[in-house]
């Protein structure tokens, strides 16, 4: 019988509640104001009080936190909050009148999603509050989705032990529907971000296009390809007004732009992949000198597959249209990964890729239908 997976939840099945913590009451009636309409709000003056509800409330979906509060500051409960296994995955956004650069680093080092500096906007405390709400929402389901296929294979293990025909047919359909699934994901961040409309797959098809160059074996091949679909998933962290912003983005903005490596690692990390799915999210903006992000890694320290996802990934977005220039064209994308071969870019990789374009004829499908 085969496994069947849910698709990607895109619509809450109940309220979701979120706890505010501030010890001012004038702070707490104007978030409780602005989130109420929407959701189940529950309120602590206190740290002490916030962590006592925890107990008695543990379908607390998100929390806005305060930081200057006496006894028990903001740092002081989000570290109580990561301590407890019950409590460590609940997202947590500072709501502070600190607006310093250190004190915002200081909380998202502690583990905080976001940070929102008061005088507060109602536009912008609803638009982080969804965004971080949507991005639980996709981990949960991937978390429910893995133990669920987890369970489902224990149960036919224990149930039958015998290595069969039969067996081996469902083990096919179980790694059909962990692709079937991943492509849904892609589908429904495509979705969410309709100015890159297809950029995962067309990344995707140039990895495999490019890992075939470089004659990686067909098992790589399949995860650089699955990889490359979903490279792009923590973006479901970055607001879509700021995903499709027509000029230049501000500093904060591309700093929250550019978290979105970690948060598609968080997200997928616990799902059991045969592949390393999570790394190559996570490093597929690394350079090999060191200049690339989150973790700066180097070199050897880079895997072949996000080294290959990197070139890919500059090809397409270069020379595809963006919401703030116009489409530059692939002769211009070759240009920009011959100029840092060997320095950003993985040689290997590069030479495939301009082989591809200037020996073999390889287009994006949108410039194949466009020929035809």
């Amino acid at each position: 019988m085969a496994l069947s997976v849910s698709a990607v939840p895109v619509e809450e099945t109940r309220a979701a509640t979120i706890l505010i913590v501030d010890d001012r009451p004038e702070n707490l009636a104007v978030l409780g104001e602005i989130l109420q309409e929407k959701y189940r709000v529950l309120v602590a003056n206190s740290g002490q009080r916030a962590c006592h509800l925890f107990e008695a409330n543990p379908e607390i979906d998100l929390i806005l936190l305060d930081v200057m509060m006496p006894e028990m500051d903001g740092y002081a409960v989000l570290a109580c909050l990561k301590e407890n296994s019950a409590t460590r995955d609940i997202p947590v956004i500072f709501v502070t009148a600190m607006d310093a650069s250190e004190d915002e680093q200081r909380g998202l080092d502690l583990g905080a999603v976001d940070y929102i500096t008061k005088p507060l906007r109602p536009s912008i405390v609803m638009a982080r509050v969804r965004t971080q709400l949507e991005a639980k929402r996709a981990r949960d389901w991937l978390r429910d989705q893995n133990a669920f296929l987890e369970a489902e294979v224990a149960r036919r293990v224990a149930e039958n032990l015998r290595i069969d025909l039969e067996r081996l047919k469902n083990l096919e359909k179980l790694q059909l529907t962990l692709v079937e699934t991943i492509e849904a994901i892609a589908l429904a961040l495509e979705k969410r971000d309709p100015y890159t409309a297809g950029h995962q797959h067309r990344v995707s098809e140039l990895a495999v296009a490019i890992g075939s160059e470089m004659s990686l074996p067909p098992e790589q091949i399949e995860g650089l390809r699955l990889g490359g679909l979903i490279h792009d998933i923590g973006k479901i962290y970055v607001p879509a007004e700021i995903l499709s912003w027509p000029g230049r983005v501000s500093d904060l903005q591309l700093d929250l732009i550019r978290t979105h490596p970690e948060v598609g690692h968080e997200i997928v990390k616990g799902i059991d992949f045969p592949w390393p799915i999570a790394e190559m999210v996570m490093q597929h903006h690394e350079r090999l000198d060191g200049s690339g992000y989150p973790l700066g890694l180097k070199a050897d320290e880079i895997l072949i597959e996000a080294k290959i996802l990197a070139v890919a990934d500059v090809v397409e977005a270069i020379s595809s249209h963006r919401p703030y220039r116009p489409a530059l064209g692939v002769e211009a994308a070759l240009e920009e990964i011959s100029r840092h071969r060997g320095v950003q870019f993985d040689p290997v990789a590069v030479d495939a890729c301009l082989k591809l374009f200037r020996e073999k004829a390889y287009a994006f499908a949108s410039q194949q239908n466009a020929k035809g």
